[in-house]
């Protein structure tokens, strides 16, 4: 082993002891040198001590395992992110499981361009649940969009997300204070192109997304992105204007059709009918969260 590491994996984790294992699984098996990896695993407060999973893993991972209350991801993020002795960070979720080339494709591209954020695909690793794949399809979607060089608003999700540990810590780390424990990737890749930062997809950095869901689960989901999208682009609106919708409305229409021509015409049907429901429930979220807000702007306003 090596005295410091090159890069150091942070893992937000909470009550899912078997996907933490597959997740540590595809880390081990890295077609890159696990001596130069430390893997930091933030328990976010999980009833049972995810403690015992780390001991299985020490003969094959330098690992640590942090504890912090249930704080949410951005923040267990960031604490990881604080003990890390790697100079480079690599951001995973403990429901995701690298492929072979994930860490060595994005660590390259580091050690050549050491001021970029890397990011890369990230594949639906359960096919035949219907929520999960509709999620996936309109991140899928919204990447090729980005890779395209259309859209304003590109970013990397945080659960495949890698950059200098100095840059990481210049700015600041994730925003915690996004209610719904949403949207912390779009705020933090917004505040990183304002720095002149550049964004960097690497096709070879593969993980696979193993997000189980049920039809609420899935709108639940949704709406809580919406109330995360709300808060950041307000926060974006302050600090810099532009516009609040950065995507023209024809965007939206071409997400919820874009599975005809794709897929057969049932499975198109279907999978267009759960990507109306997400939008509708993204945008039930924006709009509660506006009313909250209005209110609580209301409630000061009265108290003044």
């Amino acid at each position: 082993m090596h005295s410091l590491p090159i890069v150091s994996v942070v893992i937000p984790a909470f009550s899912r002891p078997k996907a933490l294992r597959a997740c540590l699984d595809g880390v081990a098996g890295s077609s890159w040198d696990t001596g130069h990896i430390e893997v930091i695993v933030v328990d976010d407060g999980s009833p049972d001590s995810l403690d015992p999973i780390g001991e299985d893993f020490r003969d094959r991972l330098s690992i640590r395992i942090l504890h912090q209350k249930n704080s949410g991801p951005a923040s267990a993020r960031n604490a990881g992110a604080a003990a890390a002795r790697g100079r480079f960070l690599a951001f995973i979720d403990d429901d995701c499981i690298p492929g072979p080339s994930w860490l060595r494709s994005l660590v390259e591209t580091l050690e050549a361009s050491p001021d970029v954020l890397a990011g890369g695909p990230v594949v639906n690793g359960l096919p035949g649940d219907p929520y999960a794949t509709a999620s996936q399809s309109i991140a899928t979607f919204v990447a090729a969009h980005y890779a395209d060089g259309r859209g304003t608003e590109r970013f990397f999700t945080t659960n495949n997300f890698t950059l200098s540990a100095k840059r990481f810590n210049d700015m600041g780390g994730f925003d915690t204070s996004i209610p719904s424990q949403t949207a912390e990737d779009k705020e933090f890749c917004d505040r990183w192109r304002e720095n002149g930062y550049q964004m960097v997809w690497i096709p070879e950095a593969v993980i696979h997304h193993a997000h189980a869901l049920t039809l609420w689960r899935f709108v639940r989901q949704h709406f809580d992105y919406g109330r995360g999208i709300l808060a950041f682009r307000l926060m974006r609106l302050r600090r810099s204007g532009g516009r609040f919708l950065p995507e023209p409305l024809s965007f939206y229409f071409r997400l919820i059709l874009h599975p005809f021509g794709r897929e057969r015409l049932p499975a198109a049907l279907r999978l267009m009918i759960l990507l109306a429901i997400s939008q509708a429930a993204t945008a039930a979220g924006a709009l509660f969260a506006a009313l909250r807000l209005d209110r609580v702007e209301r409630q000061r306003d009265t108290w003044a």
